[in-house]
């Protein structure tokens, strides 16, 4: 493998200024939910070709009124010939999906004869809306189908049954229609979608008030009631489910441009040297993001372990490109406590991971570390190799600290010292997801990589010690600061040359393919 320098020599540039690079054109989209059949390509060399295409942004969807009422009257009549056709029959999950599906299809068709016999026919797609929104209350979705299905969604707050926020990409906010006539509605619309989330149990009940769980679509969801004033619930949808470095260093026009090519190829060459590494952000920043594509340089015959509090890095479609990934998903615990505090069934990430370790597997990878499973997943990193998870900071100094609270819940036995020695000895880089929100002043959420930290070790002082590879440039984004010390070796070994990035430190930029205009950058000029 060659990592090939971007052909240009920065040095004649101002020395502070991030410079771009003209960009390679644009790859067609694959669409936002690409399923690859084919192991991953040879990175291809950076290159100089074409003008930058402005991001475009999804196009909100027209959204067609539906007769609630009605939809209530055509489910319990799909209901009760569903009931019919399952009677003494043994069937299928399969076999009852299709016949729910004709059936749906029937009723809705049956009814729309019906209004057409009465001189209002409807409009074809009246039609399909009609149906699609009888088959999800039927499934357990209700109204909140039609809230997953439009891609310029962003994230969506629901503040009662009638309060309905929705943010879409590029910052903008509007207010939806209601999801339920009324609270007791909602939450048996959530309840509903609790007992279809899959391998594992979920529940939103009296003793258990608290709900996150993964929706069909890879949408994450979660919920809270009778401790709230009102049944509250959060959607956040992952549009990006499968994107690659070379996406996110601006060869998908529909993405923010998170990495540039110097980055690019450091984290390409990081993943293949089998380094341990630890991406940190606030939440939206895009870390799931970015493990996403890190995961797609993973060799397509390696085995590796995936651990989930919920499922957000999506095996199912991954393993058509990874045969070998394990996915492990955490359970919620039901009923009385047990002599150790804990419920009946419950399995945490903690839980899971010497289970992994197990498998015979070098990489393990979890999705957030988010409590005591910390001090385990750092015990595994000390034996494994290209071993990831993602962790909330505010700022990428804070990473550390925030690693010893979390390492502290783990019991009284672990103490503030043995944590630093802990990530100092089982961590390689943090790579740091910076998100900037404008949408206060017209502007629009900004996602980028702002830092990569080297972990050294443990210094005299036993403190963490850390080198900034990359840092932030003029404009915030991350652009080379020092040559790697510890893991410059294992690079070497797989053929990354870091001191092709000695020209860009000298200079004191990077080589970021799109100027990133901000309202902030236009308020201070004027």
């Amino acid at each position: 493998m060659r990592f090939e320098p971007v052909a240009y020599d920065p040095r004649g540039h101002e020395v502070g200024a991030t410079s771009t690079v003209p960009p390679m054109p644009p790859l067609t989209p694959n669409g936002r939910h690409h399923h690859p059949d084919q192991p991953n390509p040879a990175p291809p060399p950076i290159s100089q070709p074409g003008q930058p295409h402005a991001p475009t942004q999804p196009l909100p969807q027209t959204r067609r009124r539906v007769d609630f009422a009605l939809v209530r009257e055509l489910r319990r009549e799909l209901s009760e010939r569903l009931t019919r056709w399952q009677r003494g029959r043994d069937y299928t999950p399969g076999e009852e999906d299709l016949e729910r599906t004709r059936l749906a299809a029937e009723v809705v068709a049956a009814y729309a004869d019906a209004v057409r016999r009465a001189g209002t026919p409807l409009h074809a797609a009246d039609e399909r809306a009609l149906l699609d929104q009888v088959t999800a209350e039927l499934v357990g979705l209700g109204r909140l189908q039609s809230l997953l299905i439009d891609e310029s969604i962003e994230e969506v707050h629901i503040l009662g049954c009638d309060q309905v926020r929705i943010t879409r990409h590029g910052g903008g906010v509007d207010w939806g229609d209601p999801i339920a006539d009324s609270d007791d509605e909602m939450v048996e619309i959530l309840q509903a979608a609790a007992r279809r989330a899959g391998s594992t149990e979920r529940s939103l009940s009296t003793s258990k008030p608290t709900l996150d769980l993964q929706l069909p679509d890879g949408s994450r969801l979660a919920a809270v009631f009778l401790v709230s004033h009102r049944p509250y619930a959060v959607i956040r949808r992952h549009n990006t489910l499968d994107v690659t470095l070379d996406e996110l260093a601006g060869a998908r026009a529909d993405l923010d441009e998170m990495v540039d090519p110097l980055v690019r190829d450091f984290l390409r060459g990081a993943m293949r040297a089998g380094l341990n590494i630890m991406v940190a952000g606030l939440a939206g920043a895009g870390k799931t993001t970015v493990i996403r594509a890190l995961m797609n340089e993973i060799p397509a015959d390696e085995p590796y372990v995936l651990l989930e509090e919920s499922r957000e890095l999506l095996p199912a479609r991954r393993q058509l490109k990874h045969r070998a990934v394990m996915s492990f998903e955490a359970r919620e615990g039901h009923g009385e406590r047990g002599f150790d505090g804990r419920p009946a069934g419950e399995v945490t990430i903690a839980d899971l991971i010497p289970v992994s370790l197990r498998m015979g597997v070098l990489r393990i990878i979890v999705g957030e570390v988010r409590s005591r499973e910390i001090v385990p997943m750092l015990q595994a990193m000390t034996t494994s190799r290209g071993s990831m998870c993602t962790i909330h900071a505010r700022t990428p100094g804070g990473v550390s600290e925030r690693i010893i609270e979390l390492a502290l819940s783990h019991g009284r036995e672990m103490t503030v010292d043995q944590a630093r020695r802990m990530a100092g000895n089982a961590l390689d880089l943090i790579v740091y997801v910076t998100v900037e929100d404008e949408t206060a002043i017209g502007g629009r959420k900004h996602r980028f990589v702002s830092h990569i930290e080297e972990v050294i070790g443990v210094s005299e002082h036993n403190r963490i010690s850390t080198t900034t590879v990359f840092g932030p440039g003029a404009d915030g984004r991350a652009v080379p600061k020092h040559l790697p010390e510890r893991v410059r070796d294992q690079l070497m070994r797989i053929g990354y040359d870091a001191r092709m990035l000695t020209r860009y430190i000298e200079a004191g930029t990077g080589a970021w393919r799109r100027p990133r205009h901000t309202q902030l950058q236009q308020r201070r000029s004027m």
